[in-house]
């Protein structure tokens, strides 16, 4: 795919993909080799809201979810020091795509299929899911990781300023490809894809 400048490019680092991706993982390693604040954007909702997400799912359903996931977005694109893993439908509004392009470093984690469910099909990932992840909770998981996969890429790939190959692989070594990559993105733009 191709890059291109990013504003603020190492005060400002945001990760987007798909649940399973990465984000948190790898976001939380890279953060303190980068010496930036780690922020999971739907931990933060959970925290600031007192439930976890599902709640707020149940009762506002998915609408109410987003509108409050683009406030948090607005506000923390905004600060300085920051590497945010974004949760994996953060991309489905304009607002938050322009956000994260405009103000910062934006990064594509992404994984294929396989590696998406296997990762979160496990039965104690699977009960987080409810929690955490309620458009994965029940039923056929890996179809519906195949069906957001499908709306989710092209948006991925409209707001990244660079794509990272969430490869399975030693998570340490791969955290500090990331950063590596990040670092040299800084540095130089150029049209790449980036894989560990």
């Amino acid at each position: 795919m191709t890059t291109d400048a990013a504003p603020h490019a190492l005060r400002r680092v945001f990760l987007v993909g798909m649940p399973g991706s990465g984000k948190s993982t790898l976001g939380r390693l890279a953060a303190k080799a980068l010496n930036l604040e780690f922020i999971d954007v739907d931990a933060e909702l959970t925290k600031r809201n007192g439930v976890e997400i599902a709640t707020i799912f149940e009762i506002e359903g998915e609408a109410g979810f987003r509108s409050r996931e683009a406030a948090l977005i607005e506000e923390l694109t905004q600060v300085d020091g920051v590497l945010l893993a974004t949760g994996g439908g953060a991309v489905l509004r304009k607002e938050n795509r322009e956000a994260l392009r405009t103000r910062g470093l934006v990064i594509y984690l992404r994984a294929d299929l396989d590696m998406l469910d296997q990762r979160t099909a496990s039965t104690p990932k699977r009960e987080a899911a409810g929690k955490t992840r309620p458009l994965l909770s029940g039923g056929n998981g890996r179809e519906k990781l195949e069906a957001l996969l499908a709306e989710r890429a092209p948006l991925y790939n409209e707001v990244a300023h660079l794509t990272f190959e969430a490869v399975a692989a030693d998570k340490a070594r791969v955290a500090r490809d990331l950063v590596s990559a990040i670092e040299a993105h800084a540095a130089t733009p150029r049209s790449t894809d980036i894989s560990s």
